[in-house]
């Protein structure tokens, strides 16, 4: 038999990945999310230009430490590098890695990439419906697991309790998605409930902290390498931190970007967009009736902050870093953290060109953070530290 090879994964979705992982199972290979943190930004340096955005020196700098590791065999290694395809530097984040791996001498490693725009078809990793139906699954439940822990870590009585609840869902829905199995929509919706009720049974203290909506680009809104393990600090500092689920990005993508493909494409995707607020909306009243915090669907969304935030812009996170800041306001928690790569432009202009107009329309506070490989955490913990002591 052909020896299995392992697909090394670069950290991105924190909350997702665990599930999201048993997607890129197959006969050939072995997915690894990649964890390492020590010396990744001074690694990526070594083989990124600087000007390049933080995102893509910590991943670079991921993927050649894990290299060089000994933890793997770089002969059946093959890396994976996602991209949306937009215009923005993302989009160039596999060449770069391509050189950057070429350079440190690993020649015989390969990069592949995963995106719905066509780039670098060659080598693009074969995407089955298996993998598709598995990573359908993983989006929701990593979103419901990720709101509920964000919500209930801060106030439980019993310390690690929630983590615990947490892993033990982790085990259950791995396995289910390893083995494929209970994998229906049905079962899905039912789980939606069981998961949000076993939450919302860990004693919690009556206090009530400051409740901090994080917004900005996909990395460093979801990763904890890229925004400087920005959640647990919040905590450490007395607040409840909330981030949105991926899920609104997904249907943000399809709204914005692929019902501009051709005619036949559009609307398979319109008809998909369809089916995945239907499910949003399912989660979200889940979330809701057991007393827990959620923005609305994303298309109850836009209509509520419509002619606050125009919806024009779709490159990188686009219209929903406004959308969402005008959102979380709107809903009562008034005070926003936008975390972004420093030069990012999209982030620039589609967030903070419009967090000035956002807080004299909606009230509340916004702060903006910028992450960077020049910068250092000490300098965007005191910018949140700004937000948290504002009245």
């Amino acid at each position: 038999m052909k020896q299995k090879e392992t697909l090394l994964i670069p950290a991105l979705l924190d909350a997702h990945f665990p599930l999201m992982k048993y997607a890129f199972y197959t006969r050939r290979f072995h997915p690894v999310i990649l964890n390492n943190k020590k010396a990744v930004t001074e690694t990526g340096l070594r083989y990124v230009h600087n000007d390049m955005c933080y995102p893509c020196i910590l991943n670079t700098g991921q993927m050649i430490r894990a290299l060089g590791s000994g933890l793997f065999d770089p002969d059946h290694t093959k890396l994976l590098m996602p991209s949306v395809g937009d215009a923005c530097r993302g989009s160039n984040y596999t060449e770069v890695l391509r050189k950057a791996v070429r350079k440190a001498g690993y020649q015989q490693v390969r990069v592949l990439t995963m995106n719905l725009k066509h780039i670098d078809e060659e080598n693009q990793l074969g995407i089955t419906p298996k993998m598709v139906w598995r990573a359908f699954f993983a989006l929701w439940y990593g979103d419901l697991l990720m709101m509920l822990v964000q919500q209930v870590r801060p106030y439980e009585i019993r310390k690690g309790e929630t983590e615990r609840c947490r892993g033990k869902w982790f085990r259950i829905l791995g396995e289910e998605l390893l083995h494929f199995r209970n994998l229906r929509i049905s079962t899905m919706l039912r789980r939606f409930d069981e998961i949000t009720a076993d939450f919302a049974a860990i004693r919690r203290s009556g206090e009530k902290k400051q409740r901090i909506a994080i917004v900005g680009e996909l990395y460093t809104k979801y990763c904890a390498l890229g925004n400087w393990d920005m959640v647990k600090w919040l905590e450490r500092s007395g607040c409840e931190s909330y981030t949105n689920g991926l899920s609104w990005y997904v249907l943000y993508y399809i709204d914005s970007h692929l019902t501009l493909a051709s005619p036949p494409e559009a609307a398979g995707y319109r008809i998909i967009g369809r089916i995945l607020q239907a499910i949003q909306a399912r989660m979200v009243q889940a979330v809701t009736d057991a007393g827990f915090f959620s923005l609305p669907p994303l298309n109850v969304l836009k209509k509520e902050v419509s002619g606050t935030v125009r919806f024009g812009a779709a490159i990188g996170d686009g219209l929903l870093i406004g959308t969402e800041s005008a959102g979380y306001i709107l809903h009562g928690c008034r005070k926003v953290l936008a975390i972004q790569p420093f030069g990012c432009m999209p982030n620039h202009v589609s967030g903070r060109g419009l967090y000035a107009s956002l807080q004299r329309k909606c009230g509340g506070h916004i702060v903006s953070v910028d992450v960077d490989s020049s910068g250092t955490p000490v300098n965007a913990y005191n910018r949140a530290k700004m937000l948290i002591d504002i009245n």
